[in-house]
């Protein structure tokens, strides 16, 4: 499979990832233009042959170095952490009822998949309820099947998440899994409003599998960067389940039993995967080889 490098579609996404957490963070107006420079020259001088997590990797480093601050979305995350944990009883009633609760359970955890402050297609916590809503009539593109039939036969099962507020829709997911097999990976230290520990275990769930961190600040899984304990779980891994574009941009290439399970939020990942903007995907990695030959 062709690598997922940066292409010139993808420089508005990062100057508007800087442009936002200057503007979040910076209250006094004359400090904004100096450090959103700054950032923009981070950008521009970035290697672009590399993958976007990558470049968003090291921007959000240059953002937490210049805001001197380790992690500036943690108020971001908080609140959608709240508005997601609001929702569970309703959700978990839906999915009680639905005909098929592991289908239910994969549009939920797809659905909370737009609270991504570093795509330029999100949606503000305050308006997941009504999206929500519209996640019941929209086609699961890809092979849930597939997914359910790895899961029952796997030993060991790897859950990447991605982000806050995302991965409390998560638990509903793995309640429906066998729960028994799993180990969640999260990212080890805070970048844009992805999931940590901390969120993890605002959703609840360490009573339910075992949680660790990835050893990686990457808005996406770069086998390279992450800790030599994560690198052995993902070699040993079954079935490995990676949510999020930014998970599917660096884990494409890689030779495993990997079911991607996003909302395709750029026009860029919608021609690779080969389905409109805004669809719910729940594909194998050897599906969307497939597609791109």
């Amino acid at each position: 499979m062709p690598h997922v490098n940066t292409l010139l579609e993808c420089i508005p996404c990062f100057a508007r990832q800087a442009l936002d957490a200057v503007t979040e963070a910076v209250p006094d107006p004359s400090r904004r233009e100096p450090l959103l420079r700054r950032l923009l020259r981070n950008i521009a001088d970035g290697d672009w042959s590399d993958t976007p997590p990558a470049m968003a990797q090291r921007l959000q480093r240059s953002i937490r170095e210049a805001l001197h601050d380790a992690d500036p979305y943690r108020a971001i995350k908080d609140r959608m952490n709240r508005m997601a944990l609001d929702l569970v009883p309703a959700l978990r009633a839906r999915i009680a009822a639905h005909p098929d609760p592991r289908e239910a359970a994969v549009r939920v955890a797809i659905g909370g998949n737009l609270l991504d402050v570093g795509a330029k297609t999100q949606i503000a916590a305050e308006d997941l309820p009504a999206h929500l809503e519209t996640i019941w009539t929209q086609p699961l593109r890809g092979d849930l099947d597939g997914l359910f039939q790895e899961a029952d036969r796997a030993h060991s099962i790897l859950y990447l998440a991605d982000n806050a507020g995302e991965i409390v829709f998560d638990k509903l997911l793995i309640e429906q899994l066998p729960a028994e097999k799993i180990t969640l990976f999260v990212r080890g230290a805070p970048v844009l409003n992805d999931a940590t520990a901390a969120d993890a275990a605002i959703a609840g769930l360490p009573e339910l599998v075992p949680v660790l961190g990835n050893g990686s600040d990457a808005p996406g899984t770069i086998l390279a960067d992450c800790s030599d304990e994560f690198r052995g779980w993902f070699d040993r891994a079954d079935l490995i389940i990676a949510k999020g574009q930014g998970n599917y941009e660096t884990l494409s290439e890689v030779d495993k039993n990997v079911y991607f399970l996003f909302t395709v939020k750029c026009p860029l990942v919608a021609g690779r995967v080969g389905e409109p903007v805004g669809s719910l995907v729940v594909k194998p990695a050897r599906n969307l080889l497939e597609d791109e030959e």
